[in-house]
C-alpha cells in the first residue's frame, strides 16, 4: 500500500464518522524495519513514528532526529521499570503506562529532570493474562492515581483480542476515557484503524502496510 494510501484510509475514515479528517493521527510503527525504509518515509514528510523496544529505538532515532529535529516518537511497546528513564529520554509519548510501579518511576524522573513525555495509559480491554495493561474496573482509580502524581496523562491505549470483533473494546476505551475526561485514545492498527477511527480514535498504529512487511520478528 504505502504512507500515502494509509494516510488517505485515515483521513475517509474520520469523515464517514463525521470527524474532522485531520483528528486520527497516524503513527509509522518502524519497528523492526530497515533504516533505508524509515528514511524514505521520513522524506515523505511523515514525521509520527512509533517503536516497541527502547533498545532498538536508542540505536536508530538519535541519528534521525539530527536531520529530523521535528520527529514525534511514540512508545507503543511494554515499558520495564529499568528502562523508565532511558524511555522518558527517547521517546515524546509514551502509550503503556500500566502499573503504579511505572507511574511512580516516571514521576520521580520527572521531579529531577523537569521533563515528562505525554502519556497514555494502556487499559487490558480483554482481560487477557499474557497482555500488558490495568484491568478496565481498575482504570479509574488508575487514572487518578496518575493524576495524583501530577504525571500528564492525556489518554489510553488498548491492543484487543485477536480472536475477537474490536469493537466493543474500541468502545469501552472510549467509555473510560469520557468518563475520565482524557481527550487522547490510542487504538487501532493495520486491520481495524478505519473501525477504531469510527469508535473515536485520535492515534492508529499502523507498520508493515506502510513500510513493507518485515524481514523477520524478534521474539
Amino acid at each position: 500500500m504505502g504512507l500515502k494510501d494509509i494516510q488517505n484510509r485515515v483521513e475517509k475514515a474520520a469523515i464517514l464518522a463525521g470527524k474532522d479528517p485531520k483528528s486520527a493521527h497516524l503513527i509509522a510503527v518502524s519497528k523492526i524495519q530497515p533504516n533505508e525504509r524509515v528514511e524514505d518515509v521520513l522524506r515523505l514528510g511523515h514525521r509520527v513514528f512509533g517503536e516497541n523496544r527502547i533498545q532498538e529505538a536508542a540505536g536508530k532515532w538519535p541519528t534521525f532526529k539530527e536531520s529530523y529535529s521535528d520527529v514525534e516518537l511514540h512508545l507503543i511497546g511494554p515499558l520495564q521499570s529499568n528502562k523508565v528513564r532511558q524511555a522518558m529520554e527517547l521517546f515524546d509519548v509514551i502509550h503503556t503506562v500500566d502499573r503504579p510501579k511505572i507511574a511512580k518511576a516516571i514521576a520521580r524522573i520527572a521531579a529531577e529532570t523537569g521533563n515528562c513525555p505525554r502519556l497514555y495509559i494502556q487499559v487490558n480491554t480483554g482481560a487477557e493474562p499474557q497482555k500488558a495493561g490495568v484491568l478496565p474496573d481498575d482504570a479509574d482509580t488508575f487514572i487518578y492515581e496518575c493524576r495524583d502524581l501530577g504525571l500528564p496523562v492525556e489518554g489510553l491505549m488498548c491492543i484487543p483480542p485477536a480472536d475477537q470483533d474490536p469493537s466493543p473494546h474500541f468502545a469501552m476505551l472510549a467509555e473510560i476515557a469520557k468518563r475520565n475526561d482524557l481527550p487522547e485514545l490510542s487504538m487501532g492498527m493495520s486491520g481495524d484503524f478505519e473501525t477504531a477511527i469510527a469508535h473515536g480514535a485520535t492515534y492508529v498504529r499502523v507498520g508493515s502496510a506502510i513500510f513493507g512487511a518485515r524481514a523477520y520478528e524478534i521474539t
